[in-house]
């Protein structure tokens, strides 16, 4: 009678949903997100939603194209993907850092999965080469105090990605992104301020994510639907590479309990 009872009180947790939503929120619908406005001059191909809160300008739009997406300009959708964009910045931001790189130029370096501190700016001039060691859930996160700049003609680049890769990239610019001209860029840039694309700079998987600032392109190519999987919204939110969320840390922590108790008492119930 009494295991019964106890598992009536704990087989309920096993059924909760605990998924965390991705760690993107309703923002990973977007390839552009700005606030004050987005500017597009010339041929520009976007890949997802577009959108603006709390501005409601959106211009270049053609001849800007766009693939697969909505124009939002201003509206209970790009709102709520603000909201979610800075939710997602404020839970990368507590991340336990693996290195702190300040002071190094990104260009010419090879890295693992982690997480990445500069205190102040980063720079790339160069290929940044991020090394997945296999892993189909490599996730890196870069943390930078003020700005991101790229040189012209800079990439960042993938090595030893897994047989299934569900891999994640995110920048967490703490003012303004300015990608330089040609530059093929990878992962989600969350900036608190602005995101510059000079002409022919390309996110070819991944975000611009302005959470305060403009958005301003030039002849770019931005897609979030990544033809391969790289450096997309994986990896946090998709660790198995099969499609379904984390657990939220919580709802593991009582779970596991819940499971704990269950296993002790069998084991006295059984002794007894």
């Amino acid at each position: 009678m009494q295991l019964k009872r106890l598992c009536f009180l704990i087989l309920p947790l096993l059924t909760i949903p605990a998924y965390a939503d991705s760690i993107l929120g309703s923002a990973s619908s977007f390839a552009v997100l700005g606030a004050s406005t987005v500017t597009n001059t010339g041929s520009s191909t976007i890949t997802g939603d577009l959108g603006v809160f709390a501005g409601t300008t959106v211009t270049g739009f053609p001849p800007g194209v766009m693939t697969n997406g909505t124009i939002y300009s201003a509206g209970s959708v790009p709102q709520q993907a603000q909201v979610d964009t800075t939710t997602a910045y404020n839970a990368l931001a507590a991340m336990a850092v693996t290195e702190n790189l300040t002071g190094q130029d990104l260009g010419g370096l090879t890295l693992t999965p982690g997480v990445y501190q500069f205190n102040s700016s980063a720079q790339l001039t160069g290929t940044l080469t991020l090394n997945a060691e296999g892993n189909n859930d490599a996730v890196w996160v870069f943390l930078i105090g003020s700005t991101l700049t790229t040189a012209s003609a800079s990439d960042v680049t993938f090595i030893n990605l897994g047989s299934s890769p569900d891999d994640g990239l995110f920048w967490d610019v703490g003012s303004s992104a300015t990608l330089g001209t040609t530059t093929a860029f990878n992962g989600n840039i969350l900036a608190v301020t602005s995101i510059t694309m000079n002409t022919g700079a390309t996110i070819d998987c991944g975000r611009a994510l302005a959470q305060n600032g403009a958005v301003t392109m030039d002849t770019n190519t931005i897609s979030n639907g990544c033809s391969d999987p790289l450096a997309g919204t994986g990896g946090l939110d998709d660790p198995s590479g099969d499609g379904s969320p984390t657990p939220e840390p919580g709802s593991l922590a009582l779970l596991g309990s819940g499971l704990i108790a269950l296993a002790g008492f069998v084991r006295r119930w059984r002794h007894s």
